[in-house]
Formats: C-alpha cells, sequence, structure tokens
C-alpha cells in the first residue's frame, strides 16, 4: 500500500462540511470549515466542489482521491446518497460520487461514519494497541476481528474482519440502530441509544416537556455539577446504557472480537458504562430454570485498570499432542473486551477514510476493470470449453 499518496477527507454533519487532505496519516493543510446547506441541493453540492477546491489550492501536487463518510441509505460502491432524513436536499437520490469524479478526475470513495471509524480503529487504534499490549504481557492471544460503535445524534456500527471492512451487498452491513429495543419493540435501538433517547428519558422522569438540553447538561446534572433532577439525570444514562449493552451483546453474538465506543455520547462512560455491562453479563434461564451465559466468552471493560490486568494476562497453558508428546501453548481463556477510543472519533474517521482510499486505490492498480472484465470472458470460455 503506498502511503505516499494523498487523499481528500470530509467531515460531513447536517450543520457544517469539514474538509482536510491526508498523506501518510497525517493531515497536510489546516482544515477548511462550510456550511452544509442541507436544505438545499444546489447549495450543498456547490459548497461540496467549493470546499474540496479550497484544499486543492493548497497542496504542492494533484491530489490522488477524494474519501468520506456520508450518512446513509445510499448505495456506497456507486457513490449514490438516498433519502436522508437529515439532509433534505438529497431527497430522491443523487449520484455524488460520480459528480465528485467528474468535477476533479480522481476517484471518489464514499462510505458511511460508523464503517470508517471501525476500519480507523482497526488499523491505527484500539485494535493494534491492545494486540502489542497482549505481546507485550507475555501472552499467546490475538485478536483479528473489531466492532466499532458511534453513539451520539445516531446510534452507528461498523465491523472489521481480519482486516476486511464488512460493508454488505446493500451497503447495509452493520446496521445496529435497527437492532430490537429491550425497552419497547416497537421501537428501534436507536430510539433508546443516542441524543434524544437520553433527552426524552430526562424529561419524562424528571416530569418535564421535552426540552433541548443537551446529553453533556444531562450529565453534569447527574453529577451535581449543574442544577436539575439528579435522579432523572441518572436514569437516562442507565436506560441508555441497558440499550447499548444489549444491541451490542447481540452484534457479539455474531461478531467475535472487540469493541470500541466513539462518538459525542462516549463521554458519559462513567455514568452508562456499568449497566452496559451489565446487560452484556447477564444470565440466561431455560424453561427449567436453568442458568446460563448470555456470551460464550467473558466480557472486560478495557477502560478498567484491573479489569484490563487480567484481559491481557489471560491464562495460556500448554498441553501435550497425543501420541507426540509435542507441545501446543495456548489461551485457554476466552474473551471480548470493550473500550472507547484511542484516536477519537473524527480522527479515526478520517483515518479510516484514508486507508479505506489507500486499499480501493491498490486494488484499482493491480486490477483494472477491462482487465477484469476480459478474464471473466476468458474464464467463461475455458468453462465452457470443459463443458463440452
Amino acid at each position: 500500500m503506498n502511503q505516499s499518496k494523498t487523499v481528500l477527507t470530509l467531515d460531513a454533519g447536517g450543520t457544517n462540511f469539514v474538509f482536510s487532505a491526508i498523506e501518510n496519516e497525517k493531515e497536510l493543510v489546516d482544515p477548511v470549515t462550510l456550511p452544509a446547506q442541507a436544505h438545499d441541493l444546489k447549495l450543498c453540492l456547490a459548497n461540496l466542489i467549493a470546499g474540496f477546491e479550497s484544499i486543492i489550492s493548497q497542496l504542492d501536487k494533484k491530489p490522488d482521491a477524494i474519501s468520506f463518510a456520508f450518512p446513509g441509505p445510499a448505495d456506497y460502491p456507486k457513490g449514490i446518497i438516498g433519502n436522508l432524513p437529515n439532509f433534505k436536499a438529497f431527497k430522491g437520490g443523487v449520484a455524488l460520487g460520480p459528480m465528485l469524479e467528474d468535477e476533479f478526475g480522481i476517484p471518489v470513495f464514499i462510505n458511511n461514519d460508523g464503517n470508517l471509524f471501525a476500519y480507523g480503529e482497526a488499523l491505527n487504534g484500539i485494535l493494534p494497541e491492545i494486540n502489542q499490549k497482549l505481546e507485550a504481557a507475555g501472552s499467546v492471544k490475538r485478536f483479528n476481528n473489531l466492532i466499532g460503535i458511534t453513539i451520539g445524534t445516531g446510534f452507528g456500527c461498523g465491523i472489521v474482519l481480519d482486516g476486511k471492512l464488512l460493508t454488505g451487498d446493500n451497503s447495509c452491513g452493520s446496521e445496529i440502530h435497527n437492532t430490537l429495543n429491550v425497552g419497547n419493540s416497537d421501537w428501534n435501538a436507536e430510539e433508546s441509544v443516542s441524543t434524544r433517547a437520553i433527552q426524552r428519558v430526562y424529561a419524562e422522569e424528571a416530569g418535564l416537556d421535552f426540552e433541548a438540553l443537551m446529553p453533556g447538561e444531562i450529565y453534569e446534572i447527574a453529577k451535581d455539577e449543574k442544577d436539575g433532577n439528579i435522579v432523572a439525570a441518572l436514569t437516562s444514562f442507565q436506560q441508555f446504557g441497558t440499550a447499548l449493552g444489549n444491541s451490542i451483546a447481540n452484534v457479539l453474538t455474531l461478531i467475535d472480537g472487540l469493541v470500541v465506543i466513539g462518538g459525542g455520547v462516549s463521554a458519559g462512560w462513567d455514568l452508562f458504562a456499568p449497566f452496559m455491562f451489565k446487560a452484556l453479563r447477564k444470565k440466561y434461564n431455560n424453561f427449567n430454570g436453568d442458568e446460563s451465559d448470555r456470551l460464550s466468552f467473558v466480557v472486560y471493560d478495557l477502560e478498567d485498570e484491573q479489569e484490563s490486568e487480567k484481559f491481557l494476562k489471560g491464562n495460556s497453558i500448554e498441553i501435550i499432542v497425543p501420541r507426540s508428546g509435542r507441545k501446543i501453548e495456548y489461551d485457554n481463556w476466552a474473551r471480548a473486551g470493550v473500550g472507547k477510543t484511542v484516536l477519537g472519533t473524527s480522527n479515526a474517521v478520517n483515518l479510516g477514510a484514508y486507508a479505506y482510499a489507500l486499499n480501493k486505490l491498490n486494488e484499482e492498480k493491480l486490477i483494472p476493470p477491462a482487465r477484469t472484465n476480459n478474464a471473466n470472458k476468458k474464464m467463461g470460455n475455458i468453462l465452457n470449453e470443459a463443458a463440452g
């Protein structure tokens, strides 16, 4: 992978667009911020072009690609953005990627922020950091899979399996927000794992009409640093953590790996994490009342020093291979860990976008589309001849 390539990036929020450029995993210029104009397609697209043009004007060479996160629904491989609740301008679908390719003459890669957050943390963040710590601790255990969770305005997720980003056939590879809401089966999980969830529960528990207190303010009330209903504030984070833990448990049941959490609400870790881990560690009971673990492995809090120490130490043992007497060392503690972002959410997304572009550019260099089509035709002829 050629690390010297220059990639233009974009942090696309509903209010502002923040443009930058990355080379060798470092920003090359001061970011440029322009209003998103999410209500007006013409203005929105004009600012997208203007923002990238402003970054290009600061570079001493032509960039190699554009890569950024944008909300879905979308067909990310084709660069087509669908109807977005926070971007009314995109009603009916917009071929954003192809438009930018036509405008700048370079490849454009788009994905969602959950995917790119997970990818950044898998390649440059918590996954390599944990494996380095395991090696330093003398453990033979290593992790290859990562679940990235973003909690803020919405509830996002990305999954990286052995270095490969899971996208899915419909660009919907890790839609955790649509997992079941354990508090209300008529809702999806995002209704209890989001900024509005904390706001709603606080208002309900405090006997107030819904008001615009942000999670950070409700956190301060819970910590008795701001006037308000402390019990209601604590309850809002308790319910948030319980819902979050249940959704993560569902994903961990299918994807066996580490979990990293980012996004604005992750700042309230000390309030919601105990309830998140309680949900992850709950027991099941069968019809006879027999008890079993919810997950097939122990989940550790990587932000807790004592738990992190146990997680890293594990239990490495040697067993003898029957008939040969050969010895094999392995760690017989099945476990996973949940921790906070080590890169910072925005930085992880940008690094994920950068790495994603490098991989795609490398793939295109190795297998140009025209050669792929010819190769497919040749393979088809060979198979037809073999079939006789």
